[in-house]
């Protein structure tokens, strides 16, 4: 098999469903790069834990001997960067460590993937591709009646998530222009979907309503978010390597927004048909409104149509399609998320990352 990827993050929500995708239709040789903090889970893969063609390494993207020898070593025909800290919450709480991950970890394997094209590595036969995937937030937020973000609306970040991933990514524009380096950005928009960390808002709904807590819903609601099925980003994520053009940015969007009341408020008419509450009341009765975060955005929306007509590409799943599959998913697979609960974030009892203040989510 002449491709071979190396998958940073391979272990977190978006990147394990990447690397198990990429397996299961065996799309090449996958090398997965994860440092194992809170939100990554080698349970993710447990379903290729014995796949001979591929390897887990448990390492960090910022440390410059590692990422050269691996590279060196496994000789890749692709990277896939999905490593980063992605809470918004954590990244006020504890700004420097987004930096060194999403900063400095991409600035490392980008330094070394030139170096390695640079000394004559690569297979003539493969192009190499640098895919560096980041996010919507990078260009701010919209107004109510303002048009989606495109590829060319300038960056406007407002959490220091946000201003770290646009870095990163202006990081990846330049070693493409000064060094020739073939990498491709993408930006999406929020995920959902199968692995995601129970932190986040989707899983966080499901799982205080069936565990009888309030559910925290910020401010009034009304923020507004363009929903992704993490199954038709993985398909965007191929099309893109295949087919691409190094050096561009594609946007990839669900084409589903929805405010976050109207999101908790599907789940919770999933659950009361999937899983009742004892006492026959639904779970809307325990949605609470809570103080808004600092920077919340108000509104995210992603014009996809250059994925469309250049590449062919539009997503399969609309949100209500795969809001129900996700919901019983995480109903299914109570094991996995009370395992991540019983070590209380292992990043946080490593102290690779410190805890959430108290009452934020």
């Amino acid at each position: 098999m002449s491709k071979r990827w190396l998958v940073t993050g391979g272990a977190g929500f978006i990147g394990s469903n990447f690397v198990l995708e990429a397996r299961k239709k065996n799309l090449a040789k996958v090398l997965t790069l994860d440092l194992l903090t809170y939100a990554g889970n080698r349970t993710n893969l447990s379903a290729i834990e014995k796949d001979p063609d591929h390897e887990f390494v448990h390492g960090d993207i910022s440390d410059p001997s590692l990422v050269r020898s691996l590279i060196e070593s496994f000789k890749p025909t692709a990277i896939f960067h999905f490593a980063a800290e992605s809470h918004v919450d954590r990244s006020i709480d504890h700004p420097g460590i987004f930096l060194k991950t999403n900063v400095e970890g991409t600035f490392v394997l980008l330094d070394e993937a030139r170096k390695y094209l640079s000394g004559g590595g690569g297979d003539p036969g493969e192009p190499f591709r640098f895919i560096h995937v980041s996010t919507d937030e990078v260009f701010g937020s919209l107004g109510a009646e303002d048009p989606p973000f495109t590829e060319t609306t300038p960056y406007a970040p407002n959490s220091p998530y946000a201003a770290s991933k646009a870095a990163s990514d202006h990081l990846a524009r330049a070693y493409f222009h000064t060094y020739g380096l073939p990498v491709i950005t993408t930006n999406c928009s929020n995920n959902f979907g199968p692995w995601q960390f129970p932190e986040k808002l989707i899983p966080t709904v499901v799982l205080a309503a069936i565990e009888g807590k309030e559910i925290p819903l910020y401010g009034d609601g009304l923020n507004i978010r363009d929903w992704l099925y993490v199954g038709d980003h993985v398909q965007a994520i191929l099309r893109i390597h295949e087919a691409g053009i190094p050096g561009e940015t594609y946007n990839i969007g669900g084409n589903s927004e929805r405010t976050n009341q109207r999101v908790i408020e599907t789940i919770l008419s999933i659950l009361d048909q999937e899983r009742p509450r004892s006492d026959g009341h639904s779970y809307s009765g325990q949605v609470r409104h809570v103080t808004d975060r600092p920077g919340h955005d108000r509104r995210y929306a992603m014009d996809a149509s250059r994925l469309k007509r250049e590449l062919g590409w539009t997503p399969e799943f609309s949100f209500e399609s795969a809001i129900g599959e996700t919901v019983r998913w995480y109903l299914a697979n109570e094991e996995w998320w009370r395992e991540i609960r019983s070590r209380k974030y292992a990043g946080e009892r490593l102290g690779v990352l410190p805890p959430l203040k108290k009452g934020a989510k």
